[in-house]
């Protein structure tokens, strides 16, 4: 599936440059940084690295070139050692139309160690870098790194408040437009069937044996499904108020994703016929539940819940460590629009995992304030007056 379009010219093709960094901790000497051509080796160097997540693997830029984006799949190397990535960050480009000017945006990364402050410090500024090379108004990074842990951070992780400070002093800022969810519910899949099941809340394993009870079946699905999903998928945005991109968008996501053998969906039926569907990307050791759809009819047969329950037993039988229930509300009260969505993965006796989210290094900080401000500011207006849009500051 070696697919995706490199189209950057003139020295946007050259990514490799070296950089010394000189502290009074271990240091990295000579280092690379190049685009990788081949999805064997960035799979392999994606799987050595910790913090590597399934929206930075080779399927996802691909896809993501097909709509609007370069995928720029950056590894880094050092003389150190054998030369091995350290780093890895699947860059998305995007560049804006009628200006000489691009976004950059490193979805749910970059992946390394970010433990290591030489190569930490090393990576951002190859990234600064980068941003300054490709005349980017502002790169945007997502690190999987976690701020803490619980409803109320009862745990804060001492990795993520240094890395927000290393951030902070070297420019950065926290993104306004937080792309991914920045909290989610995480699942450790720890123990038997029947012990997972044990440790869900009573009306959660009661409503999981209701839906057995009123017929509900659930089996994994395949490509074929894809369009009875995606039918649904629109639906459940009509109810629940929330703007689907077009019907081809995720068609086009889910049947790569599913190619490259990371996206199992399930499907929920009553009488032959399907009411509810999800999609499991599963990346390494951990299962995410990235999409979920519904019909209006049958929802009181709690179809969603035993495709839950179906989905983590089958991640558990793959191996998983984590099943990655994929979003939490920013505020834990029931003025968050997502407060409903979180009373029902709570009931599987997940934890709240909160990450330090996106964070915008601007090249040009004009210009970023007229396209992260001014721009959202006057799309809101016309929202306003249209009634409805779909436009977003950065689409993707």
């Amino acid at each position: 599936m070696n697919r995706i379009r490199f189209t950057g010219r003139g020295r946007s093709r050259c990514l490799v440059f070296d950089m010394a960094i000189t502290t009074g901790e271990p240091t990295y000497r000579a280092s690379t940084l190049k685009r990788e051509r081949s999805p064997a080796a960035w799979a392999a160097a994606l799987a050595r690295l910790p913090q590597a997540h399934a929206l930075q693997s080779w399927a996802w830029g691909e896809f993501k070139s097909r709509w609007g984006w370069e995928a720029l799949p950056l590894t880094l190397t050092v003389a150190e050692g054998s030369w091995e990535p350290l780093a890895a960050a699947m860059v998305l480009k995007r560049r804006l139309p009628r200006l000489p000017f691009c976004v950059l945006y490193v979805p749910k990364g970059p992946a390394f160690d970010y433990h290591d402050a030489a190569l930490r410090r090393l990576v951002l500024e190859k990234l600064e870098h980068l941003a300054r090379r490709e005349r980017a108004i502002f790169i945007k990074i997502d690190p999987e790194v976690v701020h803490s842990w619980g409803l109320e951070d009862e745990r804060v992780s001492p990795l993520g408040a240094a890395v927000r400070r290393e951030l902070s002093a070297r420019g950065w800022r926290p993104s306004a437009e937080q792309i991914q969810f920045r909290n989610t519910v995480e699942l450790p899949l720890e123990g038997t069937e029947e012990q997972l099941l044990a440790a869900m809340k009573p009306k959660t394993r009661y409503n999981i044996r209701l839906a057995e009870r009123k017929g509900v079946v659930v089996r994994p699905g395949g490509p074929a499904d894809f369009p009875t999903i995606v039918a649904m998928y629109h639906e459940t945005a009509a109810r629940d108020g929330f703007t689907a991109r077009p019907a081809a968008y995720y068609l086009d996501g889910w049947n790569g994703l599913y190619e490259a053998g990371l996206a199992q969906p399930f499907v929920a039926e009553v009488d032959g016929r399907p009411v509810a569907a999800i999609i499991i990307v599963r990346f390494g050791e951990r299962a995410i539940y990235m999409y979920g759809a519904s019909r209006n009819e049958a929802r009181e047969r709690m179809p969603n819940h035993l495709l839950q329950w179906e989905a983590i037993r089958w991640a558990l039988a793959q191996g998983c460590r984590v099943y990655d229930f994929w979003g939490a509300p920013d505020e834990f009260n029931e003025a968050d629009r997502l407060w409903g969505v979180w009373r029902f993965k709570a009931g599987f006796n997940g934890e709240v995992v909160r990450f330090i989210g996106a964070w915008d290094y601007p090249t040009r900080p004009l210009l970023y304030r007229l396209y992260t401000q001014a721009i959202p500011r006057y799309l809101n207006f016309l929202r306003g007056r249209r009634g409805r849009s779909d436009e977003t500051a950065l689409p993707g």
